[in-house]
């Protein structure tokens, strides 16, 4: 069967609020995020929206009167579900999909379960599961398929796509009847972005394996327009990869925020405290621009992350936070408080991003931008418009563009407006789930499975 035909416009509906929180702990993921939620039922609407290589439903999707369409998501861990993919969520639950969400459960499955979500366990980490480890992982994941018969199943990130996609196959191996998959590639991280040579021996099996995972039928969703065409260049049908920018933010709960006061600027990088998220590079600038007698300060909010190698120690976070104008706030409950101190926010990253969801919340307070010139950043900087991008690893330069906005509050007023201005139109977390709700029913359609909803349709 031919795939759906894309489209390039696409009339924006109402759509059901949700809550936009951090992927690393820096935002509030507990009962007050469910106290808002309650809140905010009211749906708010948008003119046009602007889709890139997302299919349109046919006259096939349309509901059926029956079960509902059972969507299961599979994601690493249960924070990265709660900061990434609880919008979409939401928004399938109030289309009428029943929801189960497969995850490593570790602070946020009563949120899941309160959100009205089946739960179900995995016992897996994002690296270090070893050989033995990664077939228990496929092997459980596989009976739980076979056991949940989703109609439909999203993969978030590299390894639930690589595991999942085996997993599925398994699952399904002798039934015609096999559930529709969309495979989000949420950044395609050092392993395309570092220019080494081990680097570049990875990429060449990384999209053998991402073709083998999403087979013939399945859709890879990106975040930016190079991750589309590099995975294109590693021989994945470009006519499957859809592209849908971001993972959105709650407008509603990042507002634009006054100026703060003093005579210290502050600078803030909100990230796990990763060497490829450019923590040293933003501490180095830090003390150049200290030493010329430029009254600037970085905060550093987020947690230190184990499960990754490139992950900075405690220790290393606490000798930073003994210098001079370097602070280390770890993880924050609520990242408002963060932007509320920062006028400029940071992010000096090579780690080969989606869209950082970081950039997104800044710019929803209307701070100005400062990130590394690299996939999934440039979605949100614009040069001149909404921030500044500067060469990745190059120290001066970010020294340079942080001093030009220190200097200028008129410049980083302006800049601020224009980014939030660029939120509301493009990077909302409603957008965002309609685009990706347009997909789902597109690939059931594709797939030979009409939704069939017991509730709101979302249509």
């Amino acid at each position: 069967m031919k795939p759906v035909a894309p489209v390039t416009r696409m009339r924006a509906r109402p759509a059901p609020p949700a809550l936009s929180l951090r992927p690393d702990g820096a935002s509030d993921l507990g009962a007050n995020a469910l106290k808002r939620r309650r809140l905010q039922r009211k749906a708010r609407s948008t003119s046009v929206v602007l889709l890139d290589s997302v299919p349109s439903s046919s006259p096939s999707a349309l509901p059926d009167a029956g079960r509902r369409t059972k969507l299961l998501f599979l994601v690493t861990e249960d924070w990265y579900f709660c900061s990434h993919r609880l919008p979409v969520a939401r928004a399938a639950c109030e289309a009428g999909f029943e929801v189960v969400v497969a995850t490593r459960v570790r602070e946020h499955g009563e949120q899941i379960r309160d959100e009205g979500f089946a739960l179900r366990p995995i016992g897996w980490r994002r690296r270090g599961d070893g050989l033995f480890g990664a077939a228990r992982a496929i092997s459980a994941i596989s009976r739980l398929y076979h056991s949940e018969r989703p109609d439909i199943i999203h993969h978030v990130a590299l390894k639930p796509v690589l595991f999942g996609g085996i997993a599925r196959r398994l699952a399904f191996a002798y039934s015609l009847n096999a559930p529709a998959v969309v495979d989000s590639v949420m950044g395609l991280g050092s392993g395309f972005s570092h220019t080494t040579t081990a680097a570049r021996r990875r990429r060449w099996p990384l999209g053998q394996a991402l073709r083998f995972a999403a087979g013939s039928r399945g859709w890879i969703l990106v975040q930016n327009p190079e991750d589309r065409t590099a995975l294109a260049g590693l021989g994945i049908d470009a006519r499957r990869i859809a592209l849908i920018r971001g993972s959105g933010v709650d407008i509603n709960h990042f507002v634009p925020l006054p100026e703060p006061g003093g005579d210290t600027i502050a600078v803030a990088l909100v990230s796990r405290m990763l060497r490829d998220k450019g923590v040293l590079d933003a501490a180095a600038a830090i003390r150049r621009l200290r030493a010329r007698g430029i009254t600037v300060e970085l905060l550093l909010a987020g947690p230190t992350d184990p499960d990754n190698a490139n992950s900075l120690t405690p220790e290393v976070l606490r000798s930073l936070a003994a210098e001079p104008g370097i602070q280390w706030l770890g993880a924050v409950a609520d990242v408002r408080a963060v932007w509320r101190r920062a006028a400029i926010a940071v992010l000096p990253s090579t780690y080969g991003e989606g869209v950082p969801k970081t950039l997104l919340e800044a710019a929803a307070c209307g701070r100005p931008l400062v990130a590394a010139d690299v996939p999934g950043c440039r979605e949100v900087v614009r040069p001149g418009a909404t921030g500044i991008l500067v060469p990745p690893h190059d120290v001066n330069g970010l020294a340079e563009a942080i001093a030009a906005l220190a200097g200028d509050p008129a410049r980083r007023a302006a800049l601020g407006r224009a980014g939030r201005e660029l939120i509301e139109c493009r990077f909302t977390d409603e957008i965002v789930a309609r685009e990706t709700l347009a997909l789902y029913r597109a690939a059931l359609a594709e797939s030979g499975r009409a939704p069939a909803f017991g509730g709101k349709t979302g249509k």
